[in-house]
C-alpha cells in the first residue's frame, strides 16, 4: 500500500473571535484591528425585527464607527441585491464590510466587498478564481449555525435564469469572524435543524470528496459531525440552550473550513435548483436531499461512512458494509429527530418538476465532478423520485 501523502493546500480567515455576547462588543473589537470606519452593515429584514441590530450598532457607533445598513438580503440572494448593496455602499463612501446573518446576507458582504473598488462586473466573477484586486476589509458574524460561510471563499447567488452559481476566490476570506452563539437563541426549531443538517452535510461531503480530500478537512470534518450530531436535537428541542447553541455553532464553522478546501458534492449539486426554483432554503434542501445521495454513494463511500459511524458515537461492529449503514441510519435518526421535513413532498414540490430540477441539477458540473460516484442525468431524476 502507499502511504505517502498527497500534496495539498490548506486556506482558511486568519482570525476567530469565539466569544458569548460578543457581537455587543463588535465595536470594541474591531476598532484596534482597522484603520476603516465608514462600514456597511449588510443583514437581513428577519434580523432587524428580530431586534438583533441596535446593540451592535451601538457598539460600533461607540467605537467611532459611521454605519450604514443595508438591510434587504433575502434567502437564495439574486444578483440585483449584490448590486443595490454595492451602489449603497459607494454612494456612503464605505471603507469596511460587515456581513451579520445568515450565509446570504454573508455571501452578499463578501461580494460588495470584492466588488466597491473593482472595474470588474458581477458577472465576470462566476467560477474558480475569477476575482481580481484586492477588497474592503470584511467581518462576518453569523447568527445561524450552518452555512459556515463566515470562513469560507464562496459566494452562491441566484441568476437571473433561476439557476444557482457560485463564486469562488481567495478573497472571499474574510478577515475577521466572530462566533456568538447568543445571537442563534432566536432560531426556530425547523430552522435550527436545517442549518445544522447543512452543517453536517458540509462535514460529510468534505470528507467523502474526490479530488481535494485531505489530512486537515478531515480532522474539522469528524469533529464538526461529533459536535453537531452530539447537539443539534437537544438545539432543536430547547432552543435556549447554551451548550448546545455553542457547539452546534462551532461545528458549523468548522465544517465550513473543511468544504472550503475539500468542495461540496451531490447533495448540495441537487439541493440548489430546490431553492433556485422553488425557494426552499438552503438548508432545508441539503437535508431534503441528504439521505438519497449517500445511499446513492455507499458503494464507494462505505469505507468513510463506517469512520464517522465511529465519530459519532455509534456502536459499530468493524465489518464496513454494516458500520456504513448504521452511518445512514444514524443519519435518518437525527433528521426525524430534529424534526425537519423528510420529503420534497413536505414542502409541496410537485411531482411533475422533478425532470426539470434532475436537468438543472446536472448544470453544477463543479459539485457533480467531486462526487465520489459518477452521477448521470438519469441518476439525478431517480434520486428527487427516491426524495418525493
Amino acid at each position: 500500500m502507499n502511504n505517502v501523502m498527497k500534496d495539498f493546500t490548506f486556506s482558511t480567515v486568519p482570525e476567530i473571535i469565539v466569544e458569548w455576547a460578543g457581537a455587543s462588543r463588535a465595536g470594541e473589537i474591531i476598532q484596534p484591528r482597522f484603520s476603516a470606519r465608514r462600514v456597511l452593515l449588510v443583514t437581513d429584514p428577519g434580523l432587524v425585527k428580530a431586534g438583533i441590530l441596535p446593540p451592535v450598532l451601538h457598539s460600533l457607533q461607540e467605537a467611532g464607527f459611521q454605519v450604514t445598513v443595508y438591510d434587504r438580503v433575502q434567502p437564495d440572494p439574486q444578483e440585483r441585491l449584490v448590486r443595490e448593496a454595492l451602489q449603497v455602499a459607494r454612494d456612503d463612501h464605505c471603507d469596511m464590510v460587515i456581513g451579520l446573518g445568515g450565509g446570504s446576507s454573508l455571501d452578499v458582504a463578501k461580494l460588495v466587498a470584492v466588488l466597491i473598488n473593482s472595474e470588474q462586473d458581477l458577472q465576470a466573477l462566476y467560477g474558480i478564481g475569477k476575482v481580481s484586486g484586492q477588497r474592503l476589509p470584511l467581518i462576518n458574524i453569523p447568527t445561524t449555525a450552518g452555512t459556515g460561510s463566515e470562513v469560507t471563499n464562496i459566494s452562491i447567488l441566484t441568476t437571473n435564469d433561476d439557476s444557482k452559481m457560485g463564486i469562488v476566490a481567495p478573497q472571499l476570506y474574510g478577515d475577521l469572524v466572530l462566533l456568538d452563539a447568543q445571537l442563534t437563541l432566536g432560531l426556530p426549531p425547523v430552522h435550527t435543524a436545517a442549518a445544522g443538517i447543512d452543517a453536517m452535510v458540509h462535514a460529510i461531503e468534505a470528507y467523502t470528496g474526490k479530488h481535494k480530500k485531505n489530512p486537515i478537512s478531515d480532522a474539522l470534518a469528524r469533529e464538526a459531525l461529533r459536535l453537531i450530531s452530539r447537539h443539534l436535537v437537544t438545539a432543536c428541542r430547547d432552543g435556549n440552550n447554551r451548550e448546545a447553541r455553542e457547539n452546534v455553532l462551532l461545528g458549523a464553522m468548522l465544517a465550513g473550513q473543511a468544504f472550503a478546501n475539500s468542495p461540496v458534492a451531490a447533495v448540495h449539486a441537487l439541493a440548489y435548483p430546490l431553492g433556485a426554483r422553488h425557494h426552499i432554503p438552503h438548508g432545508l434542501s441539503n437535508a431534503l436531499m441528504l439521505i438519497p445521495v449517500l445511499q446513492f454513494n455507499a458503494p464507494v463511500a462505505a469505507p468513510y461512512y463506517a469512520e464517522l459511524a465511529a465519530v459519532i458515537g455509534e456502536e459499530v461492529s468493524g465489518n464496513m458494509e454494516k458500520d456504513a449503514a448504521i452511518f445512514i441510519a444514524a443519519m435518518v435518526r437525527i433528521i426525524a429527530e430534529s424534526g425537519a421535513p423528510k420529503k420534497l413532498r413536505d414542502v409541496d414540490i410537485p411531482a411533475e418538476t422533478l425532470a426539470i430540477l434532475a436537468q438543472d441539477a446536472m448544470q453544477q458540473t463543479r459539485l457533480l465532478d467531486n462526487n465520489p460516484v459518477l452521477l448521470t442525468a438519469d441518476d439525478a431524476l431517480r434520486l428527487y423520485q427516491h426524495a418525493f
